[in-house]
């Protein structure tokens, strides 16, 4: 009678188990995921009957084999398998922003900015000149047009191009006495006020700093000396549902309204910081004087992963990023190495695989300027960019740390965290239920799609 109710429990837990997250996929739109779901659930529940309808010597060896299963799990599960070290992190050197490619987009030929870039740079002026050639970022042409959404994005962004001005401004003059621990702890809850997913606060380092004036307010090719001490790193949440269509439209319609919404966020702190009479900056897209994702990392917001961006652990890489930086006397948050991540993505390479444009290495990370890191093509990504006519994102799309934040998902990411082992079940498991290369999934801003999208 005992061996018949365990093996009716288990077939009941792991049909209401399998079939709960049947219901949660379904919610997300994840087809593959519930059907098979809803198949486990049914063929554990037929499991956990049959063997309680089974002779009970049959009954016992299938409960002694299941246990010794779970004995296997257990051991596996604590074995030392994929470690790894983070490695050196820190770059060297400073970068210049008029090297990235969105400054070099905005040179126009004929003119001495040009000309004196590509003398000093003659190795991109080739690949720089072919994109200004194609059809464009939000262009009519592009072979993923979309005039409903791109007029959408072209309007998020001049939300952010509107606070380009408002990142700094006057200190007020009286200066309020804080304490560094109460003062960070209230900047974090304002952050988060105003609308941050998370909020980390970093020592500001030399070589998070870019060391000429590429984009934004300021003059072109200046140097930048920042006389600020601190950095604040938040982050926004970029809607799963809007990035799993990428690359089509939607992806830079999302894009575009979390860089806005990034600065809504940045632009009001360093004011508030302002006016309690310390010199604050936002950091906001078009407009950095900072690396925001070294800034993220070393804030204790997530590693920075193959495809080259921050990844945090509970929204992967499905984050917009803005920085403020100060010289209020702040409280830094730890920096958090993640080497289950770094592990995850060696053995992953799901963003390269699908990379539309093969700008994400396959192999292991490398030394570049002194740190140890992936690096992925940024000219090939932005090429093909500019002959979709939007962000692609289709790397943070198929990633599996960017499911949405559940309970099932949660469970995933805990296990990922703590065991080598479990790490490659779970991406044999991500691989089961979503597929090598999962599918895309439309919305509904992609009936205003021009051009042929595969459906």
């Amino acid at each position: 009678m005992l061996l018949r109710t365990i093996w009716i429990l288990i077939g009941c837990g792991l049909a209401l188990t399998f079939g709960a997250f049947g219901l949660s996929s379904l919610a997300e739109r994840e087809r593959r995921a519930a059907r098979l779901a809803f198949v486990l659930a049914a063929l554990g529940l037929v499991i956990g009957l049959g063997f309680s309808l089974l002779s009970e010597p049959i009954s016992r060896i299938g409960l002694i084999i299941v246990g010794i299963m779970g004995v296997l799990f257990a051991v596996l599960f604590i074995l030392p398998i994929g470690r790894v070290s983070i490695g050196p992190e820190q770059p060297q050197s400073r970068f210049d922003e008029r090297d990235i490619m969105f400054a070099r987009a905005r040179l126009q030929p004929g003119t001495a900015r040009y000309e004196s870039y590509y003398q000093r740079h003659p190795e991109y002026r080739a690949s720089d000149d072919k994109n200004r050639a194609r059809a464009g970022l939000l262009s009519a042409n592009a072979r993923l047009a979309n005039p409903i959404a791109f007029a959408a994005a072209g309007a998020s962004f001049s939300l952010t191009e509107a606070l380009h001005e408002a990142v700094d401004g006057p200190v007020a003059e009286g200066r309020l006495s804080v304490d560094a621990g109460a003062i960070s702890r209230t900047l974090k809850e304002l952050a988060r006020f105003y609308g941050a997913c998370d909020v980390g606060i970093t020592r500001l380092h030399p070589n998070h700093v870019y060391s000429h004036i590429g984009r934004g307010s300021g003059e072109y090719g200046a140097p930048i000396e920042l006389p600020h001490g601190y950095a604040i790193a938040i982050t926004v949440e970029m809607d799963h549902k809007m990035m799993a269509a990428s690359p089509t439209a939607p992806v830079v319609m999302e894009s575009a309204r979390q860089y806005g919404e990034a600065a809504r966020v940045a632009v009001p702190l360093a004011a508030f910081i302002r006016r309690l009479g310390y010199s604050a900056r936002a950091h906001i897209d078009g407009n950095y004087r900072v690396i925001t994702p070294l800034v993220a990392r070393d804030a204790g917001l997530g590693e920075i992963g193959r495809m080259g961006i921050l990844m945090t652990p509970r929204q992967g890489p499905r984050v917009r990023l803005a920085v403020v930086t100060t010289d209020m006397p702040l409280q830094p948050d730890p920096r958090r190495p993640q080497p289950a991540m770094i592990d995850f993505c060696n053995i992953c390479q799901k963003c390269a695989e699908n990379c539309p444009s093969n700008s994400i290495p396959t192999d292991d990370r490398r030394l570049s300027n002194g740190a140890l890191r992936w690096r992925i093509n940024p000219d090939t990504c932005f090429a093909y960019w500019n002959v979709i006519g939007t962000d692609c994102g289709r790397c943070m799309a198929v990633c599996p740390f960017s499911h949405p934040d559940t309970p099932f998902h949660n469970v995933i990411r805990w296990g990922i965290q703590r065991s080598g082992f479990f790490r490659r079940l779970a991406l044999w498991l991500d691989d089961l239920f979503y597929g090598r290369q999962p599918a895309r999934r439309l919305t509904v801003w992609n009936a205003w799609d021009t051009r042929s999208v595969d459906r």
